[in-house]
C-alpha cells in the first residue's frame, strides 16, 4: 500500500524527532519546506527546515558583531513511497 504525501511528511518529522540530540533541533521552529514525488513515483523527497543553536566558537568574530544565536538548517528525507521507510536524510545546501 503506497503512502500519501501527508504520511510521508509525518514519517520525516518522526524520524527527525527521534534524533534531537544529534541535530540540535529546536522543535518549535520546524517547518515543511518542500515536497516532491520522484518521476518514477518510488520515493517522496521531503525537505524540513529548523533552527539550531550556532556554535559561536567556530566564528572568531562572534563577540565583535551581532550574530544570531540560531542558524537555519534544511534536511531532505528520501522516503520509500510504497513502504514508508526512510531511505536517507541529507543536508540541503542552498
Amino acid at each position: 500500500m503506497a503512502i500519501n504525501v501527508q504520511n510521508a511528511v509525518i514519517t520525516a518529522q518522526n524520524y527527525l524527532f527521534s534524533l534531537p540530540d544529534m541535530t540540535g533541533l529546536v522543535r518549535e521552529d520546524l517547518r515543511l519546506e518542500e515536497v516532491e514525488l520522484s518521476d518514477d513515483k518510488k520515493y517522496w523527497f521531503i525537505t524540513l527546515g529548523f533552527s539550531r543553536p550556532v556554535d559561536k566558537s567556530k566564528n572568531p568574530l562572534a563577540d565583535l558583531v551581532a550574530v544570531s544565536s540560531y542558524e537555519r538548517v534544511y534536511k531532505v528525507f528520501k522516503i520509500n513511497a510504497e513502504t514508508g521507510e526512510v531511505q536517507s536524510m541529507k543536508i540541503r545546501e542552498l
